[in-house]
């Protein structure tokens, strides 16, 4: 029976350490067989065509040069790194390396996530929770910056979430990563705002004459994080412009992933909340007010904007998963410092390296170049190729249309940049677009000079246009239909 124990122990040790790699490389090769549902963003192509002009310039850009509405004007790409990554990754036609990086995102995120949930799960309960949470969190898996730092935020905050179920300050070590996230998506404001939050319940938890100088160890990685969010090329400017979006006012709940949440129907994030509300009452469990309030402030984001719903996702169970351990009695045992059986660093290092050899071989052999492709085509090809041999330099168009105006070297009206063009004008587009207002439209027409328009069929300003004197439809296809200004004379009225 020793002997049995004996061997077996290294093999659960194995297991320990290895379960995080088999977790992320299923969430990998699981996205990158559905990897299509990333490409439904025409956000994705003007990012991808930053990183290009990036890494051809080998300079950042510091003024708008994509619009003729704000060109030249202050602007600076708080997500560089992230979009030079997509531009090294994307070739033309071919999207499997932007499907690819993306899906290696997803899967280091669930790998990070079994590592931190370990302590208070078993490896099947950790497993039942990583999958609904990567389906709640689907919702906004766009080949966009902000997955390419998710891994890095769970990292950041769960690190500070570890030091305060220890009582500690955090580690030194997480001021590396918010140095990286500050350089990959604007995001890392979140990041700042948290540590204040997750110092506070472990300050509050704290032995009272331990609490001072625990403040004084939060506060001094505070600012330390605040210095690592400043390195960055753009320096504290970076800081500045990722709080642009948050001051768009009304604009941000019409912005698709910036409105509330929407519960006309349940979901998986509506029953999650009924869930949390339900277990709460039934089981008993007791959280800190700090904790409480913690909880609360995740929620509320979810709740304010579609968007933060993977974080709420993310953290909420780690949040919550010592008060919980705890009170089912599920906490995992430690063995004692210097008795713990590891298993030895060349056993785990090669059943890493077999899974990885195993990802990289299913991926050379179904990731093909002609695998993926966007779900909903936002590329207008044959109508942009006919507003070229026209010469139409100012072109009012969709947002999404204008990521694709990017790629061709053509200025846009407006696209997905909301923080630079601001609130009223993208308030005032959406008047137009959407037909609420034609005297809106007609100034933007004449105000910006626009020799041609290139919309959806499906917004009603593309029918609008049909009845305005002094433009005629030239153009119209399955994506997009154009209009041009109508220079032909007036017939005279039979009054006159």
């Amino acid at each position: 029976m020793s002997v049995s124990l004996t061997s077996s122990a290294p093999a659960r040790g194995l297991a320990r350490w290895i379960l995080p790699f088999c977790i992320g490389a299923g969430a990998y090769l699981f996205f990158l067989g559905v990897g299509d549902i990333m490409l439904r963003d025409s956000d994705t192509l003007w990012q991808i065509k930053i990183g290009q002009w990036i890494l051809e310039h080998r300079a950042l850009p510091h003024n708008d040069i994509y619009s003729f509405t704000r060109d030249g004007e202050p602007w600076i790409s708080s997500s560089w790194l992230s979009q030079v990554l997509f531009a090294l990754v994307y070739e033309p036609s071919n999207w499997a390396g932007v499907v690819i990086l993306t899906s290696l995102a997803i899967g280091a995120t669930a790998a990070i996530f079994a590592h931190l949930i370990d302590p208070y799960l078993d490896p099947a309960r950790a497993l039942l929770l990583i999958a609904p949470i990567l389906v709640m969190s689907m919702g906004h898996f766009f080949a966009r910056p902000h997955m390419l730092a998710l891994p890095v935020m769970l990292a950041f905050v769960g690190g500070l979430l570890a030091a305060a179920d220890r009582r500690t300050a955090p580690s030194w070590l997480l001021l590396p990563l918010m140095a990286l996230w500050a350089n990959l998506h604007g995001g890392f404001v979140m990041g700042l705002a948290l540590i204040g939050a997750v110092g506070l319940d472990a300050i509050a938890s704290a032995d009272r004459k331990d609490r001072f100088a625990l403040a004084a160890r939060w506060t001094v990685f505070g600012l330390a994080a605040l210095a690592a969010s400043c390195c960055t090329p753009y320096g504290w400017n970076t800081l500045l412009a990722s709080t642009k979006i948050l001051n768009l006012g009304k604009l941000l709940s019409m912005i698709g992933e910036w409105r509330p949440a929407d519960f006309s129907s349940l979901d998986l994030f509506g029953v999650s909340l009924l869930g949390l509300i339900a277990i709460g009452y039934y089981s008993g469990v007791v959280l800190t007010a700090t904790r409480i309030l913690l909880l609360l402030g995740l929620v509320w984001a979810a709740l304010s904007h579609f968007r933060n719903i993977e974080v709420f996702a993310l953290l909420t169970p780690l949040v919550l998963s010592k008060p919980f351990a705890e009170h089912f009695g599920m906490t995992r045992s430690v063995a004692p410092r210097g008795t713990e059986t590891r298993p030895s660093f060349a056993l785990t290092a090669i059943a890493a390296l077999a899974i990885v050899a195993a990802g990289w071989s299913i991926t050379r052999s179904y990731a093909t170049p002609h695998r993926y492709a966007f779900i909903s085509d936002p590329s207008p090809a044959a109508a942009v190729d006919l507003l070229e041999r026209r010469h139409a330099q100012r072109i009012f168009s969709t947002a999404p249309i204008g990521g694709y105006l990017v790629t061709r070297n053509i200025k846009t009206f407006i696209d997905g940049r909301a923080e630079l063009y601001g609130e009223q004008f993208v308030l005032d587009y959406f008047e137009a677009v959407e037909g609420k207002n034609v005297e809106t439209l007609l100034r933007l027409l004449e105000t910006y000079r626009i020799d041609a328009t290139l919309l959806n069929r499906t917004v009603p300003a593309s029918m609008i246009m049909d009845h305005l004197p002094g433009w005629k439809r030239l153009y119209a296809d399955d994506i997009a239909v154009v209009h041009v200004r109508d220079d032909a004379p007036t017939k005279p009225s039979a009054s006159q």
